[in-house]
């Protein structure tokens, strides 16, 4: 939609994933053929995005061919991220976001099902999965409304975070304004962008977009990807492993 970009990150060193992340970054590492990566660019292809800028950094010149590839595709630079925590990725595209409506999303997610993107929204939303019982995940405590009114670590029987957000374009550019105060507090290099979202949830009316496990993957280790795809060394160059 022209109306709309999509930010992508893909800064991070993925470690948890080593060794196939000490030849490319977690979010080339493919998955039944597709990077995943590129099965999240797929999805918002399918919705007809206007742009998406992928902020890069860990082994940045890997993504290059993204932009060959992809000609509504940009990379944005991320210098922090080996100092600082993923609020430097939406640091770097703050002058970006509030120009158009947004989605914002996690790059190392495996999407298996492209109509998650095509949803007609009327509000600003997270993704989410329902889950049974205790989580020491990103979750979401809700109201009677089912507004968020809390995105932060551990709950009960409630929705996990699963990497994928959708701002109005007023509300993307009020959590940028907000990322780029943050940035002038001591200890902001730890905050993840997700803590500055809980921060303006007086000022954002938020609410989760129920999605199934099978549609969004997340893959963070080694025995999580051989659960999903047992081939994945042949799809990920075995022979430079």
């Amino acid at each position: 939609m022209e109306n709309e970009i999509a930010i992508l990150m893909a800064a991070g060193l993925g470690s948890r994933m080593a060794p196939l992340t000490e030849k490319i970054p977690k979010p080339l590492v493919k998955v039944h053929g597709i990077s995943m990566i590129e099965s999240v660019i797929c999805g918002l292809q399918s919705r007809g995005i206007s742009h998406i800028y992928v902020v890069v950094g860990y082994k940045k010149e890997k993504f290059e061919f993204l932009k060959n590839k992809y000609n509504n595709l940009s990379l944005i630079d991320n210098t922090e991220f080996q100092i600082k925590n993923n609020i430097s990725s939406i640091y770097s595209v703050c002058d970006i976001m509030g120009s158009k409506h947004c989605f914002i999303c996690e790059s190392d997610l495996y999407v298996t099902d492209f109509s998650i993107f095509r949803k007609q929204f009327h509000q600003s939303c997270y993704y989410g999965k329902m889950f049974k019982g205790h989580s020491d995940d990103w979750v979401f405590d809700l109201n009677k409304e089912g507004r968020i009114i809390r995105v932060g670590k551990t709950g009960n029987n409630t929705y996990n975070m699963c990497g994928i957000a959708y701002f109005f374009h007023n509300d993307a550019k009020k959590i940028a304004e907000a990322v780029k105060e943050a940035y002038k507090r001591p200890g902001h290099e730890q905050l993840f962008w997700d803590d500055i979202v809980n921060e303006q949830l007086g000022n954002i009316n938020l609410v989760v977009n129920p999605i199934e496990d099978s549609q969004i993957i997340e893959i963070d280790t080694i025995d999580e990807l051989a659960a999903v795809a047992p081939d994945y060394l042949e799809y990920n160059e075995v022979s430079d492993l």
